[in-house]
């Protein structure tokens, strides 16, 4: 069932990326390229339609087809006691996604409503102004800030070295600066959830794309005030909240127990990852998973010492771990090879 599904998603986003060229034999060219009926086409188109990512006009051999006319909208929220995300999503928000398919408004509902809560409780700030860009295949959310920026917020309460290595903390997951009231999950899973995802902050930019292996930081060439949320998904996507949070889940309770690691993001700047200091900014709140996945992409080398602390002494410290490297080249896996059959402590 969910390969059909995945095959109509991808017979409707080829039909929005192509309409606009083919106005009168979008149907034919759809059937063709998918071997399918005119018939099996015109359900994706009606579907479409009763979706308003189309416009019709005409009849039979005379009708056209057309994407719907991209709508925006921009609200601004003083934060103030009494703003809550829920109901700015029911009465604000929801509205905007409607007839959309019942597993991409929960992606939405989930995500925006995280975000939202986020720049509520943490930003400092004094309002959140929310922007949204409906399109025929896809819709995007920006929500901005004023406040002191998340990733200045987390450096100062986590005592990091710069707000890049805020980035890694957000990539392991459960990192919250108010464990009594958040668990640290929402902007995690917020960013597995999404096609396309961001934060821009400062001068530090995190993103991460559907699909991707690795998180994404980048320095931009302007400094950003406060934080700014991108979000955007398929308004066909299949993806499922639940499929996404067992992703990340090993165990039969739905705990969020297993991370990926994007291993270079605790280099500063070009430096090699060859210190043990630099593994215990890796390993950083690492026991509160069962298991974690080290991914080495874009990681030449590291040193002996590195590996030593990560596969040895902290595999030992915490022997109920499933500790699991990936992407990792022939110089990198020498060296965890070697600190894994290691008996002696290493200098």
């Amino acid at each position: 069932m969910v390969g059909v599904r995945v095959h109509g998603e991808e017979i409707r986003t080829y039909i929005l990326e192509n309409v606009e060229k083919h106005p009168r034999d979008i149907a034919r060219r759809t059937a063709e390229k998918f071997g399918i009926t005119r018939q099996a086409v015109n359900k994706h188109l009606k579907r479409l339609l009763a979706e308003g990512a189309l416009v019709e006009s005409g009849r039979t051999r005379n009708r056209t087809y057309r994407p719907a006319s991209l709508a925006q909208w921009t609200k601004i929220y003083p934060i103030a006691p009494g703003l809550e995300e829920g109901a700015v999503w029911f009465h604000d928000i929801k509205p905007h996604f409607e007839p959309l398919p019942a597993n991409v408004i929960d992606i939405w509902q989930y995500g925006f409503t995280e975000m939202f809560n986020n720049a509520i409780e943490h930003s400092n700030g004094q309002s959140i102004t929310v922007n949204i860009e409906k399109g025929a295949a896809a819709i995007r959310i920006l929500v901005l800030d004023d406040g002191i920026g998340i990733f200045k917020k987390i450096q100062n309460a986590l005592g990091l070295l710069d707000e890049r290595h805020a980035v890694l903390e957000l990539s392991k997951g459960k990192l919250t600066t108010d464990a009594k009231r958040h668990s640290g999950e929402g902007i995690f899973f917020t960013s597995r959830l999404f096609d396309e995802f961001g934060i821009f902050s400062g001068n530090v930019v995190f993103r991460h794309q559907f699909g991707e292996k690795r998180d994404w930081i980048m320095e931009p060439d302007q400094w950003r005030q406060g934080t700014a949320v991108y979000l955007q998904l398929s308004n066909h996507s299949v993806r499922t909240t639940r499929e996404i949070f067992d992703a990340f889940t090993t165990g039969s309770d739905y705990g969020f127990d297993k991370t990926s690691v994007p291993v270079r993001l605790a280099r500063e700047g070009d430096e090699n990852l060859i210190s043990r200091s630099q593994a215990k900014r890796l390993l950083a709140r690492l026991e509160l998973f069962q298991t974690i996945v080290f991914d080495f992409a874009g990681v030449e080398m590291i040193g002996q010492a590195f590996a030593d602390e990560i596969f040895r002494v902290f595999a030992r410290e915490h022997p109920r771990m499933e500790l699991l490297a990936i992407n990792a080249g022939a110089d990198v896996q020498k060296m965890i090879s070697r600190a894994k059959a290691a008996t002696a402590p290493a200098d």
